[in-house]
């Protein structure tokens, strides 16, 4: 690899906006704004929109659509018409 020419790659705080919930990792994103974790240490904090806490596949909170059952509504809707 050639040196200086790649992002500082550091531990950063991801935490859901919605949720509130925050976890450590590493990442070359920076931000000027600071939090204390749970070890002392200060680190940089990014806020997102959605992660694992709060995204509706891995809370369980999804949806599943009934296809089937959507084909046959249309069909008892407009099936009975005849084409002009």
């Amino acid at each position: 690899m050639r040196r200086d020419i790649h992002p500082a790659y550091g531990p950063v705080i991801y935490q859901d906006r919605s949720t509130g919930q925050a976890f450590l990792t590493r990442s070359t994103a920076t931000s000027a704004e600071t939090i204390s974790w749970e070890d002392g240490n200060t680190y940089p904090l990014i806020r997102v929109d959605i992660t694992a806490y709060s995204h509706p596949f891995w809370t369980g909170a999804q949806r599943v659509l009934d296809s089937a059952g959507q084909v046959e509504k249309f069909r008892r809707r407009y099936g009975g018409r005849a084409r002009p």
